[in-house]
C-alpha cells in the first residue's frame, strides 16, 4: 500500500490520549498525519503533543488556517486519502449525522470528498441510546465506516460497549478501508427483487437488568434473524437490523442498530419507520424488573429470598400492527415448546400480523444452526422441513419477494 495520508480529527473524550498512539502507528507504517484538534479534544491532549508526534502543524480553529481566504478548510479536507475521527464522541457523531458545520472538524467532514472512518468512544448508556444508534445507522448509510466500540470497564466506572478500540485495531481498520473500493452511498443491491424496499428486522434476545450484574434474558442466539437480514439485503432491500446483545458479524449491506432492553428495541424500531416490510425475529423478554437495583443484591444470611416484582415489556409486534406507519407486510415469529401451530395461529390473530413464522424451540434450536418452521398466513399453514438457518432465511426472503413481485 502506498504511504497513506491521514487527516485525523481528535474528538473531546478521555480516550483522546489514544489518538497519540494512533499517530505513532501511522507514522511508523510510513504514513503522514495532519491533526485537527476539537475544542473538547484540547481538554485532554495538547496541540504541541500531536504536532511533535505528527511533525505537522495541528489545526484547532476554522480561523487559524493561514489561507482561509483561499478556502483552506476545503483544501485540508481534500488533501488526505482518508479522514479518521478518533475518538468519535456521541456529540460529534450526532453533528456529523445531521450535517452540521459549526467548527473546523465538522466543516471538514461536510466538505470532504474522501472516505471517512469513525472510532466511537463514550459511556455505555450513551452508545446504546436509540438516538446514538440512529446516528450511527445514518452515518453508515451515508458511507461512513463506523467501527464498533470495545466492551469493558470505563473511566466512569461502568462496564459495557463504548470503549475506544485499541490503536492497533484502528490502524488495521484504516488499512482495510484504504484497500477497499469506495463505499456506496447507501446499502442494497441495484436491480434486486427487493430493490427500493426498506425492510426492518429485529434479532437476538433482550436483557432486562435486575441489578448491575444480573439480568432476565433468554437463549436466543440471533442467528436466524441475522441470516434473514442478510438474505433480504442480498435481494436488494435496504435493511435495518435492530439487534439485541449478540456476538455476530453484521451481514453485508445491512444497517445495524444495537440495543439491550425491550424498551430500547421498541424505541429503535419506532425510529426506523417507515418500512415496507417488518420481520420481527427477536425473542423479546415479556417482562422486566419493575425496579432494577442500583447495587448488587446480596444475601443477608437469613435464608430469606429477595422479592422480584415484574412488569410487562412493550409488545413491539402489536404496536407495529396498530401503528399509523404499519408496514405493508408485517411478519412475527413465535418460539413455542408445545402446540406450535395452534399457538401461532392464535398469535397471528391476536397480534394482527400478516404472517407468523413458528418454530419448536424445546431442543437446541435457539442456539443451533438448523431450524424447522411453519409459515402461518391467511391462506393457511406451510410446514417446511428442517433446514440450515441460512437456507430458511433465503427461502423466506424469496417468499417475501414474491409478495412484492
Amino acid at each position: 500500500m502506498v504511504a497513506p495520508r491521514i487527516l485525523l480529527i481528535v474528538g473531546g473524550g478521555i480516550a483522546a490520549y489514544k489518538a497519540c498512539e494512533l499517530v505513532r502507528l501511522i507514522r511508523k507504517a510510513g504514513g503522514s498525519v495532519r491533526c485537527v484538534l476539537t475544542e473538547g479534544g484540547a481538554q485532554f491532549v495538547t496541540p504541541m503533543t500531536l504536532a511533535a508526534l505528527s511533525e505537522q502543524e495541528v489545526h484547532t480553529s476554522l480561523w487559524d488556517l493561514k489561507n482561509e481566504t483561499e478556502m483552506g478548510h476545503i483544501q485540508l479536507s481534500r488533501e488526505a486519502d482518508l479522514v479518521v475521527v478518533c475518538p468519535a464522541t456521541a456529540d460529534l457523531m450526532a453533528r456529523m449525522a445531521a450535517g452540521i458545520a459549526d467548527d473546523l472538524a465538522t466543516t471538514l467532514l461536510l466538505a470532504t470528498d474522501k472516505p471517512v472512518l469513525a472510532a466511537p468512544a463514550m459511556n455505555v448508556r450513551m452508545w446504546l441510546h436509540p438516538a446514538t444508534q440512529r446516528n450511527v445507522a445514518q452515518l453508515r448509510a451515508d458511507g461512513v465506516t463506523v467501527l464498533d466500540p470495545d466492551e469493558g470497564a470505563m473511566a466512569c466506572g461502568e462496564y459495557g460497549p463504548g470503549r475506544l478500540p485499541e490503536p492497533p485495531f484502528i490502524w488495521s481498520a484504516i488499512e482495510q478501508r484504504l484497500a477497499a473500493a469506495p463505499a456506496p452511498p447507501a446499502p442494497g443491491v441495484q436491480g434486486g427483487a427487493l430493490a427500493g424496499r426498506h425492510v426492518l428486522v429485529t434479532a437476538g434476545p433482550t436483557r432486562e437488568p435486575i441489578d448491575p450484574v444480573r439480568y432476565i434474558a433468554n437463549r436466543s442466539s440471533g442467528k436466524q434473524g441475522f441470516a434473514i437480514a442478510g438474505a433480504l439485503a442480498a435481494l436488494g432491500a435496504r435493511v435495518t437490523l435492530v439487534a439485541g446483545p449478540v456476538e455476530l458479524r453484521t451481514p453485508e449491506r445491512v444497517q445495524r442498530i444495537d440495543v439491550e432492553t425491550a424498551r430500547e428495541m421498541a424505541a429503535a424500531v419506532e425510529a426506523a419507520l417507515p418500512a415496507d416490510i417488518a420481520v420481527m425475529v427477536a425473542a423479546v423478554a415479556d417482562w422486566r424488573a419493575a425496579s432494577a437495583a442500583g447495587q448488587k443484591i446480596k444475601k443477608n444470611g437469613s435464608g430469606a429470598t429477595p422479592t422480584l416484582t415484574l412488569e410487562e415489556n412493550p409488545d413491539i409486534l402489536a404496536a407495529l400492527a396498530s401503528s399509523p406507519q404499519r408496514p405493508r407486510l408485517l411478519i412475527g415469529f413465535a418460539a413455542e415448546t408445545e402446540h406450535v401451530v395452534e399457538h401461532a395461529i392464535a398469535k397471528r390473530q391476536r397480534k394482527n400480523a400478516d404472517w407468523i413464522v413458528a418454530n419448536d424451540v424445546s431442543g437446541d434450536v435457539m442456539s443451533g444452526d438448523s431450524n424447522s418452521v411453519h409459515i402461518v398466513t391467511d391462506a393457511g399453514v406451510e410446514s417446511w422441513e428442517t433446514l440450515p438457518k441460512t437456507d430458511v432465511a433465503h427461502r423466506l426472503a424469496a417468499r417475501i419477494a414474491d409478495e412484492f413481485a
